[in-house]
């Protein structure tokens, strides 16, 4: 197969911000008439009310680049700043379609405007992309890690990192404690008479971090009538290179998750982490150009759904032991903006006795972790997770419930450091708990 290569127009002679591959659409671009209804939704412009920090600023910056600016180190700065949360997306009413601009325009940084960053930054992006969608690579720091936590030394090095680098300190605060790995068979069959095939994704860190996150996800859907379908040898879905703007990386990753469940024989492909299932729900777009794997792209993301959707779409059937117990219910952006799914995840906890779900107040907006915004922004991401910590406290709850691993990591850390004694669980344990008739104590990923 031969992969499009980019025109670069422009580029020889270094005018203009983008080259001819897919800069951000012009009439896209137009859509937005600068209301300023997405100025209250947007994180960064919350945080430091600046105009070039809020979507309409950065479109601005877009137009810019469309007309011929060269590219610059305000449009690079303005455009890492920005978490890609997506708030905009719901709030705006002229319907414009951020998520494509900034996306697009990601790629072009990636690609014209590295130079803008400094040396530090653009190793410490090769450091993340060389680990995180690599889950193997991942497995061979368990052990290390688990021996760190178990020694005590944190007490000793937390207080350097915080001085010398705010990234690695950011990184060793968010790890969350390594418990044994607990793989998923390749097939789970249906408990009674079968509903569904569906095939499931096992992700990156929730595969390594978060492993009774993925084995609750089977269970509840063999539970529920489904025949769970895992293929073994399954890569990284390329939602976090997609959303940085690594293009080739990212679509690299998709073709090969879609190679893996093309036999799989599968009616839907379930994902439980929010930023993997938005990329695979635009696998279409994505692959749109690419005459191999266009159809499949097309296929395979319209059989893609959140464990939420599943469920709700099926209905119960399995029975519900109560689970006396008050959660506050965190949306995570890729789950809330990017994905529309909002009632679904709500509807699955409300048919389990005797649990009640609070919401929390500014719950649209972003907790902070955003991909490897917290890596690369740790200072404002620390600031939006002591917000949404704040505000999760506020609702006197017992549990944090969310639906994504980022958002996991970046809450319980958040919760820890204003000495808030509040566990946090993924949606799929409290449910599975409930099915299995365990008590709160025991919720654990």
């Amino acid at each position: 197969m031969t992969e499009a290569k980019p025109d670069l127009l422009g580029s020889l002679g270094g005018e203009g911000a983008f080259d001819a591959h897919h800069p951000p659409a012009r009439e896209l671009a137009d859509d937005c008439v600068h209301c300023g209804f997405c100025l209250p939704a947007c994180p960064t412009y919350s945080l430091w009310g600046e105009e070039m920090d809020s979507p309409r600023g950065r479109i601005y910056l877009m137009k810019e680049g469309l007309e011929g600016e060269p590219m610059s180190s305000s449009l690079v700065q303005h455009v890492d700043a920005c978490l890609g949360c997506m708030a905009c997306v719901t709030a705006c009413p002229s319907g414009v379609q951020y998520d494509k601009l900034v996306e697009a325009t990601r790629q072009q940084v990636e690609r014209r405007g590295a130079e803008h960053r400094t040396r530090g930054q653009r190793l410490l992006r090769s450091a993340i992309f060389a680990l995180f969608p690599r889950p193997e690579r991942l497995r061979l720091i368990r052990p290390l890690l688990a021996l760190y936590q178990r020694s005590g030394l944190s007490r000793l090095v937390r207080p350097v990192l915080a001085r010398v680098s705010p990234t690695l300190a950011t990184m060793e605060a968010i790890a969350p404690p390594v418990g044994p790995r607990i793989p998923v068979p390749a097939l789970v069959p249906a408990v009674g008479a079968k509903r569904m095939t569906v095939g499931m994704l096992l992700g990156c860190v929730q595969r390594e971090f978060y492993p009774g996150v993925n084995a609750a996800t089977a269970r509840v859907l063999a539970a529920e009538g489904c025949e769970v379908v895992v293929p073994p040898d399954q890569g990284c879905c390329g939602a976090l290179s997609v959303h940085a703007g690594r293009e080739a990386e990212g679509l690299g990753y998709a073709r090969a998750l879609i190679d893996t469940f093309s036999a799989a024989g599968v009616e839907r492909i379930v994902a439980n982490s929010a930023g993997c299932g938005s990329t695979m729900k635009d696998y279409a777009h994505l692959l749109a150009d690419d005459p191999e794997y266009a159809e499949r792209a097309a296929e395979f993301a319209a059989k893609t759904r959140d464990i939420s959707e599943v469920l709700a779409e099926l209905e119960p059937v399995a029975p519900r032991h109560p689970l006396p117990l008050t959660v506050a219910y965190h949306d995570a952006c890729h789950l809330r903006h990017a994905q529309g799914v909002k009632a679904q995840p709500r509807a699955v906890l409300a048919t389990i006795p005797g649990l009640v779900v609070k919401e929390i107040a500014e719950g649209d907006m972003c907790c902070g972790s955003a991909g490897i915004y917290n890596l690369t922004n740790p200072e404002p991401a620390r600031e939006l997770g002591d917000r949404k910590a704040a505000n999760v406290a506020a609702t006197g709850a017992q549990l944090l419930v969310t639906s994504n691993p980022g958002c996991l990591l970046q809450i319980t850390d958040a919760l820890a450091r204003q000495g808030r004694e509040m566990p946090t669980a993924h949606m799929v344990l409290v449910l599975d708990a409930s099915l299995r008739g365990l008590p709160p104590g025991e919720l654990r990923g």
